[in-house]
């Protein structure tokens, strides 16, 4: 196992913003959601990645939340920067201004929309990490971008030195353990795909970048912890009583289930950017049902 494979392990999340009612973005609870991963064991935290809501986020409002999660995480926790756009000079000179910010490492997703080949992936990823002062993770979600990073590719960016993982999200596990085999001794292979995330460690995946674990951070860094571990027969156990969960944090478009849901808990307001909405009122009651049948205390009614 190389450094490379080592740097982010267990359970990390794609953490939400926290916005109020009229979409400003609301600090003093992005401070408290820190804290409360803290306290539960979460090993690290993505910053305006997708359920962050980077897509509608301004560019200085990008800036100032991912310095305010640096700065009060204060190195408790390790902060993982979204640097995405479709092209390849706006992201380069994202991650370049961010890099001012001293993040613990990038994510990167696959620019959405273009339809590039994948010599234009191969070169978008290694111009952008190029102007990452931090390692960068690779993100390939086609279900949302139209684009599909092919297993080639990763591996022939696994060589870059800053390029350190992937967040695999395409759900394909036979796919993924491709990749595992192929260069999983030597680069981060994480999950992003939380109802496939434990069959996906199990074949040697290190961990898992979560939208569940926005509402059930413990349980969900006590079973990637347990794989980790070797105790496989628990981890299975507490993964499969989150497999509602999983569900109902997609039964609408994220991070809108998971925004719904920490408001349940009151954790944090009804806040989030047009075109995105609370759920449904038939998805809220999916969610809210599916919370209590997980154990989890909804606080709001």
């Amino acid at each position: 196992m190389t450094s490379k494979n080592r740097l982010f392990r267990g359970s990390l999340v794609a953490l939400i913003t926290p916005m109020f009612e009229n979409g400003d973005i609301d600090f003093d609870s992005l401070r408290q959601l820190i804290d409360w991963h803290i306290e539960s064991g979460t090993s690290g935290l993505v910053i305006m990645g997708t359920t962050g809501e980077s897509a509608t986020i301004l560019e200085e409002e990008h800036f100032l939340i991912v310095e305010a999660a640096i700065s009060y995480a204060d190195k408790r926790i390790p902060i993982i920067a979204g640097c995405s756009s479709p092209s390849t000079k706006k992201a380069t000179k994202l991650a370049s201004s961010l890099s001012a910010l001293k993040p613990d490492a990038f994510l990167c997703v696959t620019p959405y929309y273009v339809k590039a080949l994948q010599e234009g992936l191969y070169r978008h990823f290694s111009e952008v990490s190029e102007a990452c002062d931090a390692p960068m993770l690779l993100y390939n979600v086609p279900s949302r971008t139209a684009c599909d990073l092919q297993n080639d590719t990763v591996i022939k960016l696994s060589n870059n030195n800053n390029i350190v993982g992937i967040k695999d999200a395409v759900g394909d596990l036979k796919r993924s353990k491709e990749l595992i085999d192929e260069i999983g001794d030597r680069f981060c292979m994480l999950s992003g795909d939380d109802p496939t995330a434990y069959e996906f460690m199990r074949l040697g995946g290190v961990g898992i970048i979560t939208v569940t674990g926005n509402v059930a951070p413990k349980a969900m860094s006590q079973w990637c912890n347990g794989v980790l571990d070797g105790e496989f027969e628990q981890s299975k156990k507490v993964f499969n009583d989150l497999m509602p969960l999983h569900d109902a944090m997609f039964v609408e478009s994220n991070p809108m289930p998971a925004k719904w849901a920490l408001n349940r808990l009151g954790k944090i307001e009804q806040g989030i950017r047009l075109p995105l909405t609370m759920p449904s009122k038939g998805a809220k009651q999916i969610i809210e049902q599916t919370m209590q049948q997980c154990g989890i205390e909804i606080i709001l009614e």
